[in-house]
């Protein structure tokens, strides 16, 4: 069991996100489920949901990080969670359960790490410009 687990508060519909994540992503399995909530892993992640009512709902002060390894990843995600939900700028999206999410490619962060600082500058200002995250013009503003 991991240390750390990310709790889900939802108002009623928490068996419904687990199953809707668990579709989006490959690696993923629901571990349990009762008219309280349940349990579920993305990639070996592990998260708990709560049906608890209206009280409290998701901000974008917590979001969900997905470190992608291509495009095409990106691209899958960001379909899949957005639908629903809003698509919001450099990665970000709130899917049909007002969760946030950044869909973010691991080559935005070799980019960004570049020791010039203008191609970095460079690569930060495109992605300002960006709602889902595009890797060829993230390259080619590097260079």
């Amino acid at each position: 069991m991991q240390k750390v687990t990310s709790f889900l508060w939802f108002d009623d519909n928490a068996e419904a996100a687990m199953k809707f994540y668990t579709s989006v992503f490959k690696n993923s399995e629901i571990i349990s489920s009762h008219p309280m909530g349940g349990k579920f892993h993305i990639d070996g992640q592990e998260f708990m949901t709560l049906n608890g009512g209206p009280q409290f709902k998701f901000t974008e002060a917590i979001s969900l990080y997905v470190d992608c390894a291509d495009q095409a990843e990106v691209d899958e995600l960001w379909e899949k969670l957005s639908e629903g939900g809003e698509k919001g700028q450099c990665g970000w999206l709130k899917d049909k359960f007002g969760l946030s999410w950044q869909i973010i490619p691991s080559k935005f962060s070799e980019l960004m790490s570049n020791p010039d600082p203008e191609k970095s500058g460079r690569v930060m200002a495109a992605l300002l410009k960006m709602t889902k995250i595009d890797i060829k013009a993230l390259e080619d503003a590097a260079n």
